[in-house]
């Protein structure tokens, strides 16, 4: 099969970090399922991937005894099952499917008490953890992990949103105590973004009022024709990354004037004095003081990523003295994933779906993503599917 391939000596630009190669299919495993990928998403981890940081996963896997000295990545596709290995019932070859990212070793022990599966430690995000991704003619899934594609999207458009969409739904529904609900206040980091617009989507769902922050106007007005209440433009604000040390008292003085007008900026949109019961984090480093800073007292920031890197520093007294939550949050379980696949097939969420890409050019979408060139929502590129899709730039 053809595959875009990232090796260790070609790490660092995503241009010419993916190259496409000749690979031998993969054979199966009993609980895996082979796929004709139609259209693969393009996600932020395999930029990481093919810039060899902060992890070299190829390195990774080798110690865990795997034999290729290669990465195949992509945590998004849609296609058509070709094969399925000799324990898999819950799809059929020919089937049209979509996959999920969540992947873990059926024989973890974590499991067997029924715990979360992306808990184990053994739970990994496919295609980027692991090998055989849907950048390739041909995938390689866990059975669990494929669900029927919805037959109303493109196969691109099918292909573009379920790793985010999915992250979304867990991060929103999945930490008792601090769910999303009727009236509740989400503040959504990047919400013109992949992430970002599905979270908006999710949140309004279930009769949330969020509030988008973005870079400019045009991505201002696409999250409220998502359904957000409205914006903030975050180029009105200078306070971003890691705050004064607490002996700069001028610094820490001046960083705090700017947090609360972000803070004040947001009542404006609500047009009361509420902060927010959940704060959507993903931009790490830049943001997470400030979201700490904006979190309601007793609520939440819930992360699944550090896009501006991964070293945040927070003032402790307004997360510890004001007893609010930060937790983390990583792909998805099959219960979660199929949630949102559901709302996807009812027509309930849009895949938002900004840009696609030829097969040849997934190392340049790679780059564009990292480089934010004003895409709003996905991206998706073609590899089995016809190319008329590339219309949509």
């Amino acid at each position: 099969m053809y595959a875009q391939v990232i090796r260790q000596e070609r790490f660092g630009d995503p241009r010419t970090s993916f190259a496409v190669e000749e690979i031998p299919v993969p054979e199966l495993r009993p609980n895996e399922v082979l796929i004709a990928v139609m259209a693969a998403g393009i996600n932020f981890n395999n930029v990481w991937a093919a810039r060899g940081i902060p992890v070299d996963v190829i390195a990774l896997r080798e110690r865990r005894g795997e034999p290729h000295d290669f990465h195949i990545g992509g945590s998004d596709t849609s296609g058509i099952v070709y094969a399925v290995g000799e324990a898999v019932d819950r799809v059929a070859i020919g089937d049209e499917v979509i996959t999920h990212p969540g992947w873990w070793d059926p024989a973890d022990p974590w499991l067997q008490p029924g715990r979360d599966p992306m808990i184990a430690p053994s739970a990994a995000i496919w295609g980027y953890d692991t090998n055989f991704g849907s950048f390739a003619q041909f995938c390689v899934a866990q059975d669990h992990q494929v669900l029927p594609k919805a037959p109303h999207l493109t196969w691109e458009e099918a292909a573009a949103p379920t790793l985010v969409g999915a992250t979304a739904y867990r991060m929103l529904f999945g930490w008792e105590g601090h769910t999303v609900g009727e009236d509740s206040v989400v503040l959504v980091w990047g919400g013109s973004g992949g992430l970002g617009s599905q979270a908006i989507q999710l949140a309004t769902g279930r009769g949330a009022r969020v509030v988008a922050v973005v870079s400019s106007d045009e991505r201002g007005e696409f999250c409220k024709r998502l359904g957000a209440v409205g914006y903030i433009d975050r180029g009105r604000f200078d306070h971003w990354g890691v705050p004064p040390h607490w002996e700069d008292a001028a610094g820490q003085k001046e960083w705090t004037a700017s947090a609360r007008a972000f803070g004040k900026a947001i009542w404006e949109v609500l047009g009361e004095r509420r902060n927010p019961d959940i704060v959507f984090e993903h931009p790490g480093e830049a943001t997470v003081p400030t979201s700490i800073f904006a979190c309601e007292p007793g609520g939440m920031v819930v992360i699944c990523a550090g896009t501006t890197g991964y070293s945040a520093t927070v003032d402790l007294r307004y997360h510890w003295v004001r007893q609010k939550r930060f937790q983390g949050s990583h792909g998805t379980n099959d219960e979660q994933a199929t949630a949102y696949n559901d709302l996807v097939i009812a027509g309930d969420i849009d895949p938002c779906l900004g840009k696609t890409f030829p097969f040849e050019e997934i190392g340049l979408a790679h780059f564009e993503m990292e480089q934010q060139p004003g895409t709003l929502g996905n991206r998706a590129a073609l590899v089995g599917a016809p190319e008329q899709g590339l219309g949509r730039r």
